[in-house]
Order: C-alpha cells, then sequence, then structure tokens
C-alpha cells in the first residue's frame, strides 16, 4: 500500500490525482504545509509515502520512475518526493522544519520562498521540493531519476502550464519507457536480435500481471525442455533444442526489461535472475552430452571443460570488479586507451563481440546445436570463450598493472570470500611463517601448475598427493595477508581454475563410466556455491556463512579430498565417492542459498537490479 498527499491549489482539469492512483497510491489532500504533516505522520510508518504539489504537469512515467522505483529509500523529481519505509525519517524531519519555516514566515518571519529549480532552497515554493531542499541539506541521499525527454515541473502560471502541457502531448512517453525497457549496455546479438521485439512481449506481461520473477521461471523452464531435446540425441531433437534455447534466451531479455519497464526490482529476482542464468546454461552442457552419449560418442569432458572454462571467465570479471569498484587512484593508459575507443563506434561492437557475452554464445550454441554435432559444438565454444578469456584476462592484467590504485579493506575482504578459503588453509595460513611468503598470485600460479601437471602426468600417485599438499600450502600462503596487490585479484579464478581441473583430470584419468559425469555434478554445485558468494557480495549481503565453507571444505579442503580420495580408491570407488561428495555439497549449498535469498526478500531486504557487463 502507498499514499500520496496533494499540495498546494489543485488546478481544474489536472490529470494528477488519476496518475497518481494508477501508480497504486491512495490520494489525499492537504490544505497547508501543516495539514501534510499530520497526513504523513497518519500514514502507517511500513508503507511508502510520496508528498506530490497539485500544480504538477508532466508525464505518467516520470511520476513512476520517481515515485515508485523499489531501489531508493528516498526518491524526487521535480514537484514530488517519496520515501519508503527506510527513509520515512529523514522526509518527516525534513518536512517538520519546512513546516515551521513556513510557519515562521506567515507570522512575520522569513519572506516566503519562490520555485526556480529542485534543491535551490532559496526559491522553491513547492512543499515537495523545498523537502527534497531540505533532505539535500541534510546530506541525505534522495534518487533522481534520468527523466531525458520526459516532463516533469510545477508550472508557476497559466502561460506556462499551457507551455508545460504542450511539451508533454509532444512526447510519447509509452514509447519512452519502451525504450528505457531495454538494458543500456548489450551485446550486438541481443541488441539487434532480440531487444527490437522482446520489449513488446514484456509490455505485454506487464499488462498481464505477469511478474519478472515469472518470466524467468519460465525461461529456466524453457530451456531445461532444451536440454532435454538435446538429450535425446536425434537431429529433431537437436534442432528442437537450439529453437528452444533462444527462446528461453528472449525470455531471459524479457525479464529484465520487463523490471525496468515496470520497475518491478528485487533481492530475490535479482538472485533468481542470475543464478538461472548458470543453471540452463550448464544443464544444457550436461543434456548435450547426454545425446552424444546416445549416439556413442563420450564428450562429458568437453562439457565439464566448457563448463570450468566459462565459470573461471566469469570469476576473473568478479574479482576484477571488485577489486577496483572503490579503488582510488584507479586510472591507467590501458583504461584511457579504451575510452578513446569507445568514441570509434564500430570498435565497441567489436569489442562486444568477441568476449562472447551470452546473446552471441547461446545463439552460436543453438545453431551449431541444430546444424552439426555436440562434439563440433563444445570445440567452437571451447576456442571461443578461450580466445575471450585471454583477451578479457590480458586487458585487466594491461590496466592492472598500468595503474596506480589503492585498494580498500572492503576490496580486500571480497577478493578474500571469493577465494573461499577452507580451515584448513586458515590454519596454516596462521601458522606459516612469515619468511617464505611469495607474491599471491605467483603462488597460486605455481600451487595450481603443481596440481595440474601432476594429476595429467603422473595421475592418482605419490607425486599428486604431494602436489596437493604443496597446492594447500600455497593456497595458504596466497591468503595469509590481504589481497591488495596490483594483481591479487588473479587469486579467486587461480584456486577455481586449481580445484575445477583437478577434478575434471582425475575424473578422466579413471577412465570408468560415470565418472565424468558425477565430476560434471560435482563442479556444478560447487560453481554454484560459487556464483552464489558472487551475487551476495554484489548485493551487499556479505559472503556466505563461515559455517557453510567449513561445513563444505573450502576450495583447499575440497581439492586435497577429491586427490586423497583418487589416490586411495579404485576407479569404480573414486567415481562413487565423487557422486556423494557431488550430492552433499548440492544440498548443503542449495538448502542454506535458497534459505538466505527467501529470507532477504521477506525481511524487505533492498531491491537490487545490477546491470553489469553481459554475461
Amino acid at each position: 500500500m502507498s499514499t500520496a498527499i496533494l499540495t498546494g491549489s489543485p488546478v481544474p482539469g489536472s490529470s494528477i490525482e488519476g496518475d497518481l492512483r494508477s501508480l497504486g497510491f491512495d490520494v489525499r489532500t492537504a490544505s497547508d504545509a501543516g495539514d501534510a504533516e499530520a497526513l504523513l505522520a497518519a500514514v502507517p510508518g511500513d508503507q511508502r509515502v510520496a508528498v506530490v504539489d497539485a500544480r504538477f504537469v508532466g508525464h505518467a512515467h516520470a511520476l513512476r520512475l520517481g515515485l515508485t522505483d523499489p531501489r531508493f529509500p528516498l526518491g524526487a523529481i521535480p514537484g514530488a518526493v517519496t520515501a519508503q519505509p527506510a527513509g520515512r525519517q529523514a522526509l518527516t524531519r525534513a518536512m517538520a522544519r519546512e513546516n515551521s519555516a513556513s510557519a515562521g514566515a506567515a507570522h512575520g518571519g522569513a519572506p516566503a520562498r519562490t520555485r526556480s529549480s529542485v534543491g535551490d532552497l532559496d526559491s522553491v515554493d513547492s512543499l515537495a521540493d523545498r523537502v527534497v531542499a531540505a533532505l539535500d541539506a541534510d546530506g541525505v541521499d534522495v534518487h533522481r531519476p534520468e527523466l531525458g525527454s520526459l516532463v516533469a515541473e510545477v508550472p508557476a502560471d497559466p502561460q506556462a502550464r499551457n507551455e508545460a502541457r504542450q511539451a508533454v502531448a509532444a512526447v510519447d512517453d509509452e514509447a519512452v519507457r519502451l525504450r528505457s525497457a531495454v538494458k543500456a549496455r548489450d551485446g550486438f546479438f541481443t541488441t539487434y536480435c532480440i531487444s527490437p521485439y522482446s520489449r513488446y512481449i514484456a509490455r505485454w506481461c506487464a499488462r498481464r500481471g505477469l511478474t519478472p520473477n515469472q518470466v524467468t521461471t519460465a525461461s529456466l523452464i524453457t530451456a531445461l525442455i532444451a536440454a532435454a531435446c538435446a538429450a535425446t540425441g536425434t537431429r529433431g531433437g537437436f534442432v528442437a533444442a537450439g529453437v528452444l534455447l533462444i527462446a528461453s534466451f528472449v525470455l531471459d531479455c524479457t525479464d529484465g526489461q520487463l523490471a525496468r519497464y515496470s520497475l518491478q526490482y528485487s533481492t530475490l529476482g535479482a538472485w533468481l535472475d542470475a543464478t538461472f542464468d548458470r543453471a540452463k546454461e550448464y544443464a544444457y552442457y550436461a543434456g548435450l552430452a547426454l545425446g552424444a552419449a546416445r549416439g556413442g560418442d563420450d564428450v562429458w569432458a568437453l562439457a565439464l571443460g566448457a563448463m570450468v572454462l566459462q565459470t573461471c571467465r566469469h570469476v576473473v570479471d568478479f574479482s576484477f570488479n571488485e577489486a577496483n569498484h572503490d579503488a582510488t587512484a584507479n586510472t591507467s593508459p590501458t583504461a584511457a586507451l579504451s575510452d578513446k575507443l569507445d568514441s570509434v563506434g564500430w570498435t565497441v561492437w567489436v569489442r562486444r563481440m568477441i568476449v562472447l557475452p551470452i546473446g552471441e554464445r547461446w545463439a552460436m550454441i543453438a545453431v551449431l546445436t541444430a546444424a552439426t554435432t555436440p562434439r563440433i559444438t563444445f570445440y567452437a565454444l571451447l576456442v571461443g570463450c578461450a580466445f575471450a578469456a585471454t583477451y578479457t584476462t590480458a586487458g585487466r592484467v594491461l590496466r592492472s598493472l598500468t595503474r596506480k590504485a589503492r585498494r580498500t579493506d572492503r576490496a580486500a575482504q571480497a577478493l578474500a570470500d571469493l577465494a573461499d578459503s577452507g580451515p584448513l588453509t586458515e590454519l596454516l595460513a596462521r601458522t606459516l611463517p612469515a619468511g617464505i611468503r611469495i607474491p599471491a598470485p605467483l603462488g597460486a600460479v605455481v600451487g595450481v601448475l603443481l596440481l595440474v601437471l601432476a594429476a595429467s602426468l603422473d595421475g592418482p600417485g605419490f607425486s599428486l598427493l604431494l602436489a596437493g599438499v604443496l597446492y594447500v600450502l600455497l593456497s595458504a600462503d596466497a591468503v595469509a595477508r590481504p589481497l591488495k596487490g596490483a594483481l591479487d585479484w588473479l587469486v579467486p579464478p587461480l584456486f577455481r581454475a586449481g580445484e575445477y581441473c583437478a577434478v575434471l583430470i582425475l575424473a578422466a584419468k579413471a577412465d570408468v563410466n560415470g565418472a565424468l559425469p558425477a565430476a560434471f555434478g560435482l563442479v556444478s554445485a560447487v560453481a554454484y556455491h560459487h556464483y552464489d558468494t558472487v551475487y551476495r557480495i554484489r548485493g551487499n549481503a556479505g559472503a556466505p556463512p563461515a559455517w557453510l565453507v567449513r561445513a563444505i571444505g573450502g576450495q583447499d579442503g575440497r581439492t586435497l579430498l577429491v586427490v586423497v580420495l583418487a589416490v586411495l580408491l579404485t576407479a569404480s570407488q573414486f567415481t562413487v565417492a565423487l557422486t556423494v561428495l557431488a550430492v552433499v555439497v548440492a544440498l548443503v549449498v542449495l538448502l542454506e542459498s535458497i534459505r538466505f535469498w527467501v529470507a532477504a526478500h521477506r525481511a524487505g531486504a533492498p531491491s537490487v537490479h545490477d546491470e553489469g557487463e553481459p554475461a
């Protein structure tokens, strides 16, 4: 429930009351500032409240942007201000002060103020604008949406009102609303092949009362059906899978556009959207692998390799962004060159396409699935993702080496959380002699190389066990100090590569039926935990609880456990052990994650909507 308080003199023929009701507000009218303060105090504290000048002239979508966005405690446009429960105290305080000022002026105090612009405390006569100016004077953060061509103003006289109404008639706010529903920065395929029509699907959904979460769920179901079609191993199944994968991606674009079109942002929705994207893609990989197996071609190693590469790519993105988003002196010649290239239009699209974002990636997978074989599809995917990973990682390494950024404690903590260190590493980090410590990225690289080489060349033998122990020691050394170095953001993706590749190689070395599918399940469960950690940090919810990380061993404990199991067990027993470990990890992380996000949503956690980079 929301309440809007109209203040000022009503204007005949004004649509403001109807516009507010169409946005879900219960409208009440205040005769003066004192009446407005009393009405504000009467509104229950758990409701959104808005103060709007009755003389307001503007587009309904301008009001929607200013007064209904759930992401911000306080919002304002000229002539209107709103507060959610979290911002209610600040609004009440500002309103009381303005009411006192108005009362003082009425009794011979300071002269009345006339309006020129929001934020100019000495030249406004709109109560809503004066309240906003008072909030600004208090240092309170008030969200002001970019209105662009939309009109929002409080005309001072009939001539200005007529001009404002003409300006409103000259701009189609529905067309503006549809354009703004599309993500500002997206890939070429999404921008030119999906968004031109998916925005209309989003509007259709909004008019029928569908929510973004419902569309997100429909996208997941469609992708799972696509994976099931691919698992049939028939040409018809592959063609259907490709078509359904594109349909799933259309719905994936639609849910975000619906959220922007109707301003239905939520913490739970952001988590579902991000989590389901990964679940859809990796379930499709599994479907392709099952379909290939029906035709006598074992591509599980390729499917797992594609998942490992894609997940490590994402962790590179996450780690780099977390390390640098609040760093000071955060400039570099490489970044300056990138900014210059942005002014050359075609280079922007080329650089967006070569990183193989989700639109281009899914389109390639869909076409190759329908036209070729799963093996060819995975080969193309591995080559494309490897090139994209090399390109993006090299660019970020260059930026890190050429900038003189000073990273914050928050960034170091985020990297430590992304590292996913378990109790074994924590214990060793406190006991290792300080004199042997080496740069964190170098130690991580050496540990990963030792582990991967031992697993590849010797398999489950003594050298693998020794490499596993050294990997844990080097992991502990890498995180023993705050990760504030220029390249320390590489530590989490290196740990991901070490753990995932060890599981992949040892499962392939087992060379028994079911080993690679079991490894695929284990890596899927662990990757979900790592993605969940990222989404919690992005949503300012903090990392997963320490007990969860300890319960599943941390990356170091899990890696060493897999190494020990490979050395001690037969190939068949190792496959069973991987399966059991996958089930246990999946149950623990899924149950805790679902509990956390649902509880956060019910508790009214701040809504989020992260445009981010194309995934």
